[in-house]
């Protein structure tokens, strides 16, 4: 090992021979990129590709035709950008569609934009450092090294950010969402039809969890079971109050209980739930208080109350002086 790090410090000491590294390393990437941007060109000009990739798309999906010709074009060099394991993508298509990307080829584009960021933002850096003669070779590496982390991590904190926010409106939304549920549900409608009348109800006011309820009608009317209509619904959002209403909704179907009362009583412990978490960060808000104003109004009332006296001492020792 020590040997080895040896001949690495020798390298890396060697000017001549890292600069010379260097441009072989960056002819190879531009190779490499010529080479997929020319086996993605050749994607999108396929007709066989083209029309495959058409097949079963709708009038109403025009929108995403061009993510449909990109993840078509990035279909050869897929098996390379794509992680391996299946948990992974699984857990990487989950994080996609709880963040609001509910397109199918949202994996790939996520991942080939990790990829093209990557390479743009290193040769970016690389470009710039000719403008930099004095900056040397083992710092350019430092900062291409760091630019093609930062373009791989931009597309994760994007996809962070939106799942965040989607969750929030989800959590907005689901008050409401509740409540309407038990009028529907006490006034006669069966829960497939409520489902569909509370999301009809919120299609303006809270898109997402709109969209989310009418998925549950719609697999129901497809077939599928209630009960697995309903744990779908909050493994697809993964909000824990939704979470809490679908075990409730399948523990009043599988004993045969009024749902009607099940989500009555749920209704008001959500309600007494969100009192106590208002009432909880109410009470927060005077210790949070005390750091903006130990660093910002504190020092600005001492000025204020001491500072004229502080000037009068000043000028009575001047006088004296």
């Amino acid at each position: 090992m020590e040997i080895i790090i040896g001949l690495l410090d020798s390298y890396l000491s060697n000017d001549v021979i890292l600069r010379r590294t260097i441009v072989v390393v960056v002819a190879l990437v531009i190779f490499i990129l010529g080479l997929g941007l020319s086996v993605i060109f050749l994607g999108l000009t396929n007709p066989i590709r083209h029309r495959l990739g058409m097949i079963g798309e709708s009038e109403d999906k025009k929108k995403g035709t061009l993510a449909l010709k990109i993840s078509t074009a990035i279909g050869p060099v897929a098996a390379y950008i794509l992680p391996k394991e299946d948990l992974e993508r699984d857990k990487v298509k989950r994080d996609l569609y709880r963040a609001g990307f509910h397109s199918p080829q949202a994996l790939q584009m996520f991942y080939a934009s990790k990829v093209v960021l990557a390479i743009a933002l290193a040769m970016a850096v690389l470009a710039a450092a000719r403008f930099l003669p004095s900056i040397s070779s083992q710092i350019l590496i430092s900062y291409i090294t760091a630019a093609a982390a930062v373009g791989l991590l931009i597309p994760s904190y994007v996809v962070s950010k939106s799942l965040k926010t989607h969750m929030r409106r989800l959590r907005n939304g689901f008050p409401d969402a509740l409540d309407l549920l038990v009028v529907c549900v006490e006034s006669g409608l069966g829960l497939g039809p409520a489902l569909q009348r509370v999301a009809d109800e919120l299609n303006v006011s809270h898109p997402e969890l709109s969209l989310e309820l009418a998925t549950v009608n719609a697999e129901m009317r497809a077939g599928v079971q209630r009960e697995k209509a309903l744990k779908n619904l909050g493994e697809r959002t993964g909000l824990p109050d939704i979470r809490g209403l679908v075990a409730l909704l399948v523990q009043s179907m599988r004993f045969g209980t009024s749902v009607a009362d099940a989500l009555r009583i749920y209704s008001e412990e959500f309600r007494d739930k969100r009192m106590q978490a208002a009432e909880e960060q109410a009470a927060k808000i005077g210790t949070k208080m005390i750091f903006p104003l130990v660093i910002f109004m504190f020092p600005v009332f001492f000025v204020v109350a001491v500072g004229p006296a502080a000037l009068r001492i000043i000028d009575a020792f001047t006088m004296m002086g």
